[in-house]
């Protein structure tokens, strides 16, 4: 996932020095991680001409909230974004909802989430977006995520390119990691962990003979 460079206290003194500064020189990356730039910090993005060109975002531990969120998502800076990091931000449903509802956020190809109050609202919301059609890396680990979002994981027509899928520290439990394992949409998924979620030793093992997925190298149950 990318820790980034260290925890601090507080946001920088010079956010926009700050972003300037943790931009690369070519314009395509920024790693805020943990700078905790808030909305102050996602405005002045926005406006931030450079930034046009941006690739790849890492946002872990920024404060965003659901109105950052709507900010980076309405913004028609990001539209060449293909990997975005979003993980700790204290983002909910409504903030899903802007991610789903974007019309810049088009080529994301990676997309964290972890550490968020999505739910299974939250994430049924961002399925049914078109935006996650070229998704092929999605992390939503840690987002109290139980058996109803699993099985709409399962169905959806829009997670057909996932290849890596982090599904960590949720509340999904046989139900729903068998219909995962099971999955007739997941065919391109090759990573898959699902680790610390409701299913015990036994429970794990039995299902693991039940999976199905035709391309899934890696699988982590326990």
């Amino acid at each position: 996932h990318g820790h980034g460079y260290g925890r601090r206290k507080g946001p920088p003194k010079d956010i926009p020095a700050h972003i300037k500064e943790r931009t690369s020189e070519d314009g395509a990356g920024i790693n805020l991680n943990g700078s905790q730039v808030g909305l102050e910090g996602i405005r002045f993005m926005t406006g931030h001409s450079p930034l046009k060109n941006v690739v790849t975002m890492a946002l872990k531990g920024n404060k965003l909230g659901d109105e950052g969120v709507q900010i980076l998502a309405d913004s028609e800076t990001f539209q060449n974004v293909e990997a975005l990091s979003l993980w700790d931000n204290q983002i909910t449903p409504q903030g899903a909802r802007y991610l789903a509802n974007s019309k810049s956020l088009k080529k994301l190809k990676s997309l964290n989430l972890m550490k968020n109050q999505l739910g299974n609202d939250g994430i049924i919301v961002l399925l049914e977006s078109d935006n996650l059609k070229s998704v092929e890396h999605l992390d939503l680990s840690d987002n109290a995520m139980s058996d109803k979002a699993a099985k709409a994981l399962a169905e959806s027509p829009n997670a057909a390119n996932l290849r890596r899928l982090d599904l960590f520290n949720n509340k999904i439990g046989p139900e729903g990691v068998r219909a995962i394992l099971q999955s007739k949409t997941l065919v391109n998924l090759e990573f898959l962990d699902l680790t610390l979620n409701a299913v015990d030793a036994d429970q794990a093992e039995e299902l693991e003979k039940t999976r199905t997925l035709p391309k899934l190298e890696t699988l982590f149950l326990q």
